[in-house]
């Protein structure tokens, strides 16, 4: 891969604790749907990267699980060491904190972010929710912590705030190589944003325990051609730990489940520009989240 002169590059790390809002600061920056939100915690369980491309630069971002305080299964642990993954790695950190609920992770501050010889940008989020005068004291607040690159607000839902991240990002930073093809938006492939976009659906659909009680696995994805146009037959198992889950899951003469089907469908056909079959199933699977196995084929372990 030949780069122009002077190209400039970075991996840009982004995190925070559960439901600040990372992934649809992300999703903003790139400007497209790259990972999956919900108004509920702990949505995020992978470390995803989404690459922002300009003729003289790239930016890999890294959107990561919300750190979580006290882990109750192996999952967790899992989603934990994706988080704090990042600062092996990291070229540029932004800390999202949600402005209406300011809490800080202080573990993150602490024990890594104090030690990083990188940019750190702090990120208010939800900006939106809090006036200003309650903004300038949350400022006044945290400079007192760490010795800021630079402190800014946001609101993914009214837009503002967006572009002078962006901004701040490429101005801070330096010389390097493009990490990935210039047309590549992610290092996933689609079959994993596939079962994001069904279990996106399923924290849209679903109640208190079931979205975290679950899993998707994309199991078939086959190409052919219908009526002449491009289209796909996609089969996905969802995966649950109890038999009155997968009661909740499937519904009354499984109603539940063709809604889901019928949702999902939508969100995948946008995404991928073409029609599909979706075809899905449930399987019970009582300890998943501390099965080291399954954690590993779902991805969670390496």
């Amino acid at each position: 891969m030949q780069d122009t002169p002077n190209h400039k590059s970075a991996f840009v790390n982004i995190i925070g604790l559960p439901n600040v809002g990372k992934s649809s600061l992300l999703n903003a920056l790139l400007g497209d749907k790259m990972v999956i939100v919900s108004h509920k915690p702990q949505t995020t369980r992978h470390r995803i990267f989404g690459i922002m491309n300009g003729d003289d630069y790239q930016v890999v971002f890294s959107d990561t699980p919300g750190i979580i305080i006290e882990e109750s299964y192996k999952m967790q642990k899992a989603m934990n060491d994706a988080a704090f993954s990042v600062f092996q790695d990291t070229d540029i950190l932004i800390l999202v904190i949600d402005a209406a609920d300011p809490q800080i992770p202080e573990e993150a501050l602490e024990k890594k972010i104090q030690h990083l010889d990188v940019p750190v940008i702090l990120v208010f989020n939800k900006i939106d929710l809090i006036d200003e005068e309650k903004y300038l004291q949350l400022v006044d607040e945290f400079k007192q912590l760490h010795n800021w690159t630079e402190i800014i607000s946001t609101s993914t839902i009214n837009k503002t705030g967006v572009p002078k991240l962006k901004q701040l990002i490429i101005d801070n930073l330096e010389e390097g190589p493009a990490y990935y093809p210039k047309d590549q938006l992610s290092d996933r492939p689609e079959r994993f944003f596939i079962g994001e976009l069904i279990r996106e659906n399923l924290f849209l659909l679903y109640h208190q325990e079931i979205p975290y009680s679950t899993e998707v696995a994309v199991t078939e994805f086959k190409e052919s051609i219908k009526n002449g146009e491009p289209f796909v037959h996609i089969y996905a198992l969802i995966i649950c730990m109890r038999r009155s889950q997968k009661g909740i899951l499937l519904g009354k003469r499984g109603s539940a489940i063709k809604q889901l089907g019928m949702d999902s469908r939508k969100s995948i056909e946008a995404y991928l520009g073409k029609k599909i079959f979706l075809e899905l199933h449930v399987k019970i699977k009582e300890k998943w989240r501390d099965d080291d196995t399954l954690l590993k084929s779902f991805g969670y372990l390496q």
